[in-house]
C-alpha cells in the first residue's frame, strides 16, 4: 500500500437538483451542462418532456419505458461509450418509484414469497440500486441528475391583506434515504426559479442562491474541478432578500377596516367506495409508500388514498381529505383556488 498526494485529475462534476413539479429541474440542468461540456446526452424518464427544450438547448436523448435500475445503469454505461460530456439523468426518482423501480420489485418479490415479508425482497433489490449509485459516482463524465421533492402544502396568511393562500413546498427528495450525499453539490429548486444550494464540497457555491442558474454556476464549478483554477472560481455567495420600500404618508394612518370572520367548511368525508378515479402525478401528494397517492371520488366526497397497490389493494394506509377552498373576501381580486388537505392517517388529523 502506497499514499500519494491527493490530486483532481480528471474530476467530473456529481450534482443533484431537487424541487417540486413546475420547479424548472429540466431547464436548470440543461442550462448548467450546456456550460460544461460540449456533448450533451439526457435519459429521459418524463414521457418527452426534455425534448420539448430542444429549440433552446443541443443535446441528444434517450427515453426509458421502464425504470428499474439496471436500465438506467446501462443507459450511463452506453453514453460513456458514446463519448458524451456530461450526462443528464431526468428523474432519478423514477428509479425508486416508477414503473418497474425498486419499490414495485419489492411489492413484487413479496407477493410472490409465502410469507409476502418484504424485508427478504429488499436482499434482492438493493444490489440493483447500489449498481445504479456505483454507476453515477464511477461515470467518467459529468452527471446533473434531478429529483421529484415529496410535496407538502402550507398555509400562508399575508399580514397586510388578511388573506389566506395555499403554497406548494418540496421536502425530501422522492429517491433512497442517504443518497444526496453520494453528490458533490446538492440544490433544491423553488418555485421561482431559484437554485438553492445546500449540500456542497464546492466551497465557492456554499449557500449560494442562484436566479435562474446557467453559465455562472457552471463556470465556478468547471473551475472548482480544475487542478489549476480551483482558487480562481469565482464565489457565488447567498444573495440577500431586497428590502421592502415605504412611502412616507402625509397624515396618520387611518385604522384597517374589520375583517368579517369567515365561515368554516365542514370536512368532507372520503367514500369508501370510489366511483370514479382520475391521476394527478404533478401535484399528487405522497403517501407512506413514497410514491404519488391517488385522488378518488366518491359519493359523498373526494380525496387522496395510496397509489401503490398489488392486486387492487393499497399498500399503506394513507387517507387525505379534500376540504372546501378557502374564500376571498367579495372585494379582493380573483385568485386560483385554493385547497386545503386533511390528512387522518392514522387516526391523527392535522393540515398539511
Amino acid at each position: 500500500m502506497l499514499f500519494q498526494k491527493a490530486t483532481k485529475k480528471s474530476a467530473r462534476l456529481r450534482m443533484a437538483l431537487i424541487g417540486v413539479a413546475g420547479a424548472g429541474k429540466t431547464y436548470t440542468a440543461l442550462s448548467i451542462a450546456q456550460h460544461l461540456g460540449d456533448k450533451v446526452a439526457v435519459i429521459d424518464t418524463e414521457r418527452g418532456s426534455a425534448s420539448k427544450y430542444s429549440d433552446s438547448f443541443e443535446f441528444d436523448v434517450l427515453e426509458l419505458e421502464t425504470f428499474a435500475p439496471q436500465m438506467y445503469v446501462e443507459a450511463i454505461h452506453a453514453a460513456e461509450e458514446a463519448g458524451y460530456d456530461v450526462l443528464i439523468i431526468d428523474s432519478l426518482s423514477h428509479a425508486w418509484t416508477g414503473k418497474g423501480g425498486a419499490l414495485e420489485q419489492v411489492d413484487r418479490i413479496a407477493k410472490r414469497s409465502q410469507s409476502g415479508n418484504t424485508f427478504g425482497a429488499w436482499r434482492d433489490v438493493t444490489p440493483q440500486h447500489n449498481m445504479l449509485v456505483e454507476g453515477i459516482i464511477n461515470a467518467k463524465m459529468h452527471i446533473i441528475t434531478t429529483m421529484r421533492a415529496k410535496t407538502e402544502y402550507v398555509q400562508e396568511k399575508n399580514e397586510k391583506t388578511g388573506r389566506v393562500t395555499v403554497r406548494k413546498i418540496g421536502l425530501a427528495p422522492v429517491q433512497r434515504d442517504g443518497l444526496e450525499y453520494e453528490f458533490d453539490v446538492v440544490a433544491d429548486l423553488d418555485q421561482d426559479n431559484n437554485l438553492i444550494v445546500g449540500k456542497t464540497r464546492c466551497p465557492a457555491v456554499a449557500g449560494a442562491v442562484v436566479h435562474k442558474a446557467g453559465r455562472d454556476i457552471a463556470r465556478t464549478l468547471r473551475a472548482w474541478l480544475s487542478e489549476d483554477g480551483a482558487k480562481e472560481a469565482p464565489v457565488l455567495a447567498a444573495k440577500p432578500k431586497p428590502e421592502a420600500k415605504t412611502e412616507a404618508k402625509a397624515g396618520p394612518e387611518a385604522p384597517p377596516e374589520p375583517r368579517k370572520a369567515e365561515p368554516k367548511a365542514p370536512p368532507v368525508a372520503v367514500a369508501d367506495e370510489p366511483e370514479d378515479v382520475f391521476y394527478d402525478d404533478e401535484d399528487a401528494p405522497l403517501c407512506e409508500c413514497g410514491v404519488p397517492a391517488r385522488h378518488v371520488q366518491g359519493r359523498s366526497g373526494s380525496g387522496w388514498v395510496c397509489g401503490n397497490t398489488v392486486d387492487g389493494k393499497a399498500s399503506c394506509a394513507f387517507r387525505m381529505k379534500d376540504a372546501a377552498p378557502i374564500q376571498d373576501d367579495a372585494f379582493d381580486e380573483p385568485s386560483p383556488a385554493d385547497t386545503r388537505h386533511e390528512n387522518t392517517t392514522n387516526g391523527v388529523a392535522h393540515v398539511a
